[in-house]
């Protein structure tokens, strides 16, 4: 799993490319969470995640009370088909905002707050 994170704007922006599964979810939520402001706005690319298995659902939700915890909101972008089919009979996608790309999650967000 490889991430990648930058500001864009007034927003941080990560970038994800892998599998996120029992090996690499933990890793990735370590190297997450601290990118979440206080009071802003995340973006998670995720159009380079092929997979997700029941660790990275729980990964996302923990990201998600997170956030919460600090008001901020989280975009997910780039879901492929599977994946936010599995979040979406999960009832996980009612917590974030979606969107295809980077900029139109900026834009929701934008929105939304």
């Amino acid at each position: 799993m490889d991430i990648d994170s930058k500001v864009l704007d007034d927003a941080v922006v990560v970038t994800l490319e892998g599998e996120l599964d029992g090996k690499t979810a933990p890793v990735a939520q370590q190297q997450i969470a601290p990118l979440i402001p206080t009071e802003g706005k995340v973006v998670m690319d995720m159009k380079g995640v092929g997979f997700m298995s029941s660790a990275g659902l729980r990964m996302m939700l923990l990201l998600y009370r997170h956030a919460l915890s600090k008001e901020t909101k989280i975009a997910l972008v780039g879901l492929s088909e599977e994946i936010s089919d599995t979040m979406s009979a999960t009832g996980f996608l009612d917590f974030f905002v979606v969107s295809d790309t980077v900029e139109s999650g900026l834009e929701l967000l934008r929105a939304a707050a």
